[in-house]
């Protein structure tokens, strides 16, 4: 095939973005050929405003039933996500999903099972991935030249949102419709990067999470966890909805020296001597490691962020290059959220893995109270949201 023919799923704010970015012309090898939504007004919203040669499905199911594609853009509130991608696996069309790859992990680890056995591609959407600043993390802590790991602090709470944004959508932050609220909404990316970067899980967590502190709604908008890893080192993740001005800033410590982004910039401090070294050899009481300092700014037209990453899955699937982001690797993410909620539910340290059961019976507990809200969907201009490095 000389292009990969795209349908997507959902026409909400994202997939719309998604679709727009097509017709921008930022995607080379790859057309849409078919969208699907089950609310008529975003298929004519779509239509009036990128006019093109698609067919339009009136359900995901109807797309992957009749549509004539060769992979599908995912893009729905997030209990489907795992349905979508084993039906379109199992049907023989490469799959592209949006964060988080699911709610709870036994959902995730049925997916990625259908993944693994199939000769088709699937990847998630994190494109925090392609952000330079991150990837240059990624570098330095997984070749070792920082040496290892002994403490991860992220305070991630530049995700201001106002009660107008949680009323824009029926299914957001209940359970029943999202799962969970800033960890699973907001927070997928920076928990993927974490691990990714560091290139470990943590052992245990114990969170604290308020469940509508700030806003009207039933999910978590305020959240502080503390991780512990298997070889000692320890972490702390913060996160709100509703810090304004919110701050951003990602730092990992290693035994040869630390590395910090914040504001678009990272700084990173090499140690001249191990610091484990230092301290036990060291013979004065105060005297630190020399070390050396190196900034590197922001490149934005290296961070090509959503498009980049739609890009490499088309030319993965055309064989011009390698898949960037495995689609299973998405499992990792959804374990450190449901952990986290496990830990605030119960009021418990929790050890990883999770017991995946335990955590769907607490869920279903709280999805059978939830409600959804008695309000339109509304499309929000979400452009502004995704910050620079976050």
């Amino acid at each position: 095939m000389d292009k990969v023919r795209f349908g997507i799923i959902g026409m909400g704010n994202m997939g719309f973005a998604h679709l727009e970015s097509f017709f921008k012309g930022k995607i080379k090898n790859a057309v849409v050929t078919a969208i699907a939504d089950v609310k008529v007004e975003r298929l004519q919203n779509a239509v009036e405003k990128l006019k093109g040669e698609y067919e339009l499905f009136n359900s995901g199911d109807e797309l992957l039933d009749k549509a004539d594609i060769d992979a599908v853009l995912i893009a729905v509130p997030h209990y489907d996500h795992p349905r979508f991608a084993i039906k379109a696996l199992n049907k023989g069309i490469h799959v592209l999903c949006e964060k988080p790859a699911g709610v709870y992990a036994k959902q995730v680890r049925e997916m990625n099972e259908v993944a693994l056995k199939s000769d088709k591609l699937f990847s998630l959407m994190y494109n925090q991935r392609t952000n330079p600043l991150y990837v240059k993390m990624h570098e330095l802590i997984s070749s070792g030249s920082l040496g290892e790991l002994r403490r991860v602090n992220w305070i991630i709470t530049n995700w201001f949102r106002t009660q107008f944004y949680y009323d824009s959508g029926a299914w957001r932050a209940t359970w029943s419709g999202e799962g969970g609220g800033a960890l699973m909404n907001q927070c997928p990316h920076q928990l993927d990067l974490l691990q990714w970067i560091v290139g470990d899980m943590p052992s245990k967590i114990r969170a604290f999470c308020h469940f509508g502190k700030w806003h009207n709604i039933e999910t978590e908008d305020d959240v502080t966890s503390y991780m512990e890893f298997e070889n000692g080192a320890t972490g702390v993740f913060i996160t709100s909805t509703a810090d304004a001005p919110g701050a951003n800033r990602f730092e990992v410590l290693c035994s040869k020296g630390r590395v910090i982004c914040e504001n678009d910039k990272l700084t990173i401090y090499r140690l001249k001597q191990d610091l484990q070294e230092h301290i036990n050899t060291c013979k004065n009481g105060f005297s630190q490691p020399e070390c050396e300092i190196e900034t590197i700014e922001q490149d934005y037209s290296k961070n090509t962020q959503h498009a980049g990453i739609i890009n490499n899955f088309a030319n993965a699937i055309l064989g011009l290059e390698e898949l960037y982001v495995d689609g299973v690797e998405g499992i990792k993410c959804v374990e450190l959220i449901n952990a986290m909620l496990y830990s605030g539910w119960t009021d418990s340290t929790v050890s990883l893995p999770i017991n995946e059961d335990r955590y769907y019976e607490e869920l279903s507990k709280r999805i059978a109270t939830s409600r959804l809200k008695d309000t339109e969907d509304i499309l929000i201009d979400n452009s502004n949201s995704y910050g620079g490095t976050k």
